[in-house]
């Protein structure tokens, strides 16, 4: 029987409607995050770099409680509000992603996100050992 195993996490926003991760298969499927910060249930402020940072704290929240860091990320797929940021971005996610083996990526521009965010980024992880 396959297992399949839901990771839910106090620190990073939450849903009803969707989980924030899927464990299955050796991967753990990361939900699309925005900036949103849990405790206050809006968009931080500051522009599209300020929401990326956000999302990767929450990002790396979800991570950990399934005992993963962003070192196990082998795909990331960035949606932008606006391509022209796409530069900005990069800066950061070079900071955020400075381990030598990179995650595959793809990066878009979409027409919108929701609570009109700038930018929303999904992941898959290696997660062997949840297995």
């Amino acid at each position: 029987m396959k297992k399949i195993k839901q990771i839910q996490v106090p620190k990073a926003p939450s849903s009803p409607l969707y989980s924030q991760a899927i464990a299955a298969g050796g991967f753990l499927f990361l939900s699309g995050q925005i900036g949103l910060d849990p405790a206050s249930g809006k968009i931080v402020e500051g522009g599209v770099l300020e929401q990326m940072k956000r999302i990767f704290i929450n990002i790396e929240n979800i991570l950990k409680g399934a005992g993963l860091d962003l070192t196990s990320l082998v795909r990331i797929e960035i949606y932008l509000k606006n391509i022209e940021d796409l530069a900005q971005v990069n800066t950061l996610y070079a900071e955020k992603i400075p381990h030598p083996l990179k995650p595959v990526r793809q990066a878009m521009q979409v027409g919108n996100l929701p609570f009109d965010a700038l930018i929303e980024i999904s992941g898959i992880a290696l997660c062997e050992t949840m297995n």
